[in-house]
């Protein structure tokens, strides 16, 4: 019987041809595969001797043949009339496709881009899916051993039913990159997600839910690119924090440590280094990163290995990890340590979904900010610094949000309330009387100026906000009263 090898990915092939030729299977091959067996001395058949015809525009037209897809989707009770044609069963099939998501990605143009969409290949992967009881059609390399001791056993209907799927499977998601690359739009009519999954998870958010990890493909995340060095497997709602703190601690230039609880952070500092920026961010809230996830810009030394020591934290991420940072991390043998290889930069799409739908947006990572003084009194130099620090942060807490900041340090948070006055009492309370001399800042603007009274009752030096209000006028005549600064953005961060 013969097997057709034609692959893009050479990755395992003469191993792979060599243990088919130890079953008694011949040998069948296009193009570059065929090359590369002859070159391997291994006895191959060129296509077009098996099909007696060449290939034919510059190999466009090679395994488009009745000869070859009658070999594919001849069915078992259908034997008699292949050979009535002359024809010979073709009975396991190697194909992998013209690499055209990576050929995009390099910024090839829009024909060579076209010459890398792969015709004969996905028609043949879905005639031997389709005729799964009597081909075994194989688009993974990785799965080269497992089909050859399938082989030797003789394959279960459960193995062919499997690589059946995951041959259409591949046709789908390369046909998909396809549709998405020709509509050249964010936002086309048809918008196709195709996910692959890297892990089963324990459970969801609660312990009733279902849940798994997946990879965009033709994406890349820093999570998912991360290292785990040591603990228990990531859960649901680790992942959820870990992307929610390495997003805001990847905001920063500076040494930074931010500490993040249900996907809001509970203390944010700046430092000289990831000592100092830990110890600040620890004291900010030193209740409410109790069982948190810890994030630093920068490698994670012994030192601020020990400093951590006295508290339960579920994740640990940073660029990376000192030896003795990590002999420190090894008597907590639950804490799971992540290397991640780099920042969180660039836009994505944020995808939200409801029951039958989905919302698509541009996640918010640009902060195109025109900053525009609004009072008769502007910031300090020190209180310019501590407002950007503050609306970084601010950025990343739900609404409504609001921060209050000094000295590189958040000094409370308020947190997802229903109306910003409440947001920032439950932030100015936190700070308390450390709040005297502080910035605050809000993810939106004020429609009252309730907020600005209330930041000066608790001695709050400068505001910074969106602006945009009907009732602007009303906040800065406050803030001018009141010998406050403020300064506002044009750029609102709303977290739903």
């Amino acid at each position: 019987m013969w097997v057709l090898l034609s692959v893009w990915d050479k990755r395992g092939l003469l191993p792979f041809a060599e243990g088919l030729l130890g079953l008694g299977y011949r040998l069948l091959a296009t193009g570059g595969t065929y090359k590369a067996l002859k070159e391997a001395g291994l006895p191959v058949t060129h296509i077009s001797d098996f099909t007696g015809f060449p290939e034919v525009l510059s190999g466009r037209v090679k395994t488009l043949h009745p000869k070859v897809h009658a070999a594919l989707l001849a069915r078992p009770d259908q034997e008699e009339e292949l050979k009535a044609l002359g024809f010979e069963r073709i009975g396991v099939l190697a194909v992998n496709l013209y690499p055209f998501r990576e050929t995009v990605a390099r910024g090839a143009s829009f024909y060579e881009a076209l010459e890398q969409i792969d015709i004969g290949g996905p028609a043949m992967l879905r005639a031997a899916a389709k005729n799964l009881e009597a081909v075994l059609p194989v688009c993974d390399p990785e799965d080269y051993g497992r089909v050859l001791e399938a082989l030797k056993e003789g394959p279960t209907p459960e193995f062919r039913r499997a690589l059946a799927r995951k041959a259409f499977a591949h046709t789908a998601a390369y046909d998909a990159a396809i549709a998405e690359w020709l509509s050249g739009e964010k936002f086309p009519e048809e918008k196709f997600f195709v996910l692959k999954r890297l892990s089963p998870l324990r459970y969801g958010e609660n312990p009733h839910q279902e849940a798994a990890l997946y990879r965009v493909a033709g994406e890349e995340g820093p999570l998912l690119l991360a290292q785990v060095l040591q603990g228990k497997a990531m859960s649901f709602n680790n992942y959820l924090d870990a992307e929610a703190v390495w997003n805001l601690v990847s905001e920063f230039a500076e040494p930074a440590c931010a500490a993040i609880k249900h996907q809001n952070p509970c203390g944010v500092a700046l430092g000289r280094d990831p000592l100092e920026a830990y110890q600040k961010a620890y004291e900010a809230d030193p209740v409410s990163i109790f069982g948190g996830i810890v994030a630093f810009n920068r490698p994670v030394d012994g030192p601020t290995a020990s400093a951590m020591g006295e508290v339960f934290l579920e994740v640990v991420l940073a660029p990376g990890f000192t030896e003795e940072a990590l002999t420190v991390f090894a008597k907590k043998k639950n804490l799971r340590l992540l290397r991640v290889p780099q920042p969180a930069q660039g836009p994505y799409l944020d995808v939200r979904r409801l029951r039958g739908g989905v919302l698509l947006q541009d996640a918010d990572t640009l902060d195109p900010v025109e900053p525009r003084v609004v009072t008769q009194k502007a910031p300090t130099e020190a209180e310019w610094q501590d407002l950007w620090f503050a609306w970084k942060v601010v950025k990343h807490v739900r609404s409504n949000a609001i921060a209050v900041a000094k000295g590189g340090q958040t000094l409370g948070i308020g947190v997802g309330q229903t109306n910003r006055l409440a947001a920032a009492q439950q932030a100015l309370r936190a700070a308390g009387e450390k709040a005297r001399g502080a910035v605050l800042a809000s993810d939106a603007f004020f429609p009252f100026e309730d907020v600005v009274r209330l930041a000066a009752d608790f001695g709050i030096a400068a505001i910074v906000q969106p602006g945009g209000s009907v009732r602007d006028e009303d906040s800065i005549r406050a803030a001018d009263e009141l010998g406050m600064a403020m300064v506002f953005t044009g750029v609102r961060h709303f977290r739903h």
